[in-house]
């Protein structure tokens, strides 16, 4: 018996004119993402995409475990091919369907003929894969509303049938909406914020901040595994790494301690913003929640802001933490976040950091700085990998 995917794409279906350029870019990702498990023909027809498997040895579990993760996919089901012949359906549905049909106590049948020439209408489809059904499976009734099962067949160029559709990662294709420059640190935040800009169409490069010797090389694994399971949903991520101990050790020595962590802050903007200017991003993304903490004021993170030439996205940025948390675990990045290696953000905390900062003082804190050298010293030193689901790529 022939098996195959169905996918319904869903937001992509308001996009009017650009429709298609949308869709393209949802195909692409598929595609990509699903190539480790065999060889597969994907076609678009009326918002629905259908892998097929060109041959036995695809691996039809694998590839849509991997669609499960895929923004842009409201849906998607696995289905059974048949011919436009009643009768070929008839013999099909209760075999494909077995399993769940067994376990089921309700059904309803629908049938979509988006093939008009097919010689029944769709109620009478529908009647008639019921009454098989029924036939079958005499344990089962059927309930028009909220049934256990809904058994779908669809006419298109062939007949496909199929049971349930599971729910997709929703979202816009990834790649769609530009390419943003991540603030990765070893937090529970931001891979929580890379998911949900991810989701929106956003393709992800990191940048990670190091400290060494105040932070280990266990603290950039930790981003490493942490970055693994985001690209599960946004595929692969390039990750900077910058050599920071020296711009926070200038701070230590030169800027008032209050202000140590804002400052810290606008040279991690600055750096951030000339990396975007080499990588081709269009805004940068933290995963900050307002007065979270104390350099996430309002006013602190204005002073902040002030030195980015990029917009600033801050998807979880009215969220409480327990909100935050429950994505983390959804997408099973906070078990990594809480495990007890510093990132640079907690190297240098003040005891009594300013909480309404001014930017007067802030700057006039700075002065004591050669800020563009030791950007540039930093920005010199980025080291560059490939994560992807699988970890880091040699």
């Amino acid at each position: 018996m022939k098996e195959i995917i169905l996918i319904k794409d869903g937001e992509l279906a308001l996009k009017g004119l650009n429709r298609s350029s949308f869709e393209a870019m949802l195909m692409k990702n598929i595609r990509w993402r699903i190539k480790p498990f065999g060889s597969f023909e994907l076609k678009q027809s009326q918002s629905t995409i259908t892998v097929n498997p060109l041959d036995d040895n695809a691996d039809l579990d694998s590839a849509a475990d991997e669609i499960s993760r895929v923004f842009g996919i409201a849906g998607f089901s696995r289905a059974a091919v048949a011919e436009k012949d009643i009768n070929d359906i008839l013999d099909i549905a209760p075999v494909y369907l077995k399993d769940q049909l067994n376990e089921a106590k309700t059904f309803k049948v629908e049938a979509k003929r988006s093939d008009k020439k097919f010689p029944l209408t769709s109620p009478e489809i529908s009647a008639m894969v019921g009454e098989r059904l029924l036939e079958c499976f005499p344990h089962l009734s059927v309930q028009v509303k909220d049934p256990d099962i809904k058994v779908v067949v669809e006419i298109r160029d062939r007949a496909y049938i199929r049971g349930n559709q599971q729910k997709g990662a929703g979202g816009m294709p990834v790649g769609s909406s530009g390419r943003g420059m991540l603030l990765i640190s070893g937090g529970i935040d931001s891979p929580v914020a890379a998911y949900m800009m991810a989701k929106r169409g956003v393709e992800l490069v990191g940048i990670h901040f190091a400290s060494p010797p105040y932070t280990s090389l266990r603290s950039e694994e930790k981003v490493h595994d942490l970055l693994a399971k985001v690209a599960r949903y946004s595929g692969r991520i390039w990750l900077n790494t910058v050599p920071f101990t020296e711009i926070q050790e200038a701070i230590r020595e030169n800027c008032p301690e209050e202000y140590f962590t804002i400052i810290m802050r606008r040279f991690m903007m600055r750096i951030s913003c000339m990396l975007a200017d080499n990588s081709d991003c269009h805004a940068l993304i933290t995963g900050e929640s307002v007065a979270q903490v104390a350099s996430q004021t309002m006013l602190a993170l204005g002073c902040t802001d002030a030195v980015a030439t990029y917009p600033v996205f801050r998807p979880c940025i009215g969220m409480d933490k327990e909100e935050i948390i429950k994505i983390s675990r959804n997408i099973e990045t906070f078990d990594i976040s809480i495990q007890p290696f510093e990132d640079c953000c907690t190297v240098f905390t003040p005891k009594h950091p300013k909480t309404r900062p001014q930017l007067k003082d802030v700057e006039e804190a700075e002065k004591a700085l050669d800020i563009d050298a030791l950007c540039q010293r930093a920005f010199e030193g980025i080291q560059r990998i490939c994560i992807t689901s699988e970890g880091v790529q040699e």
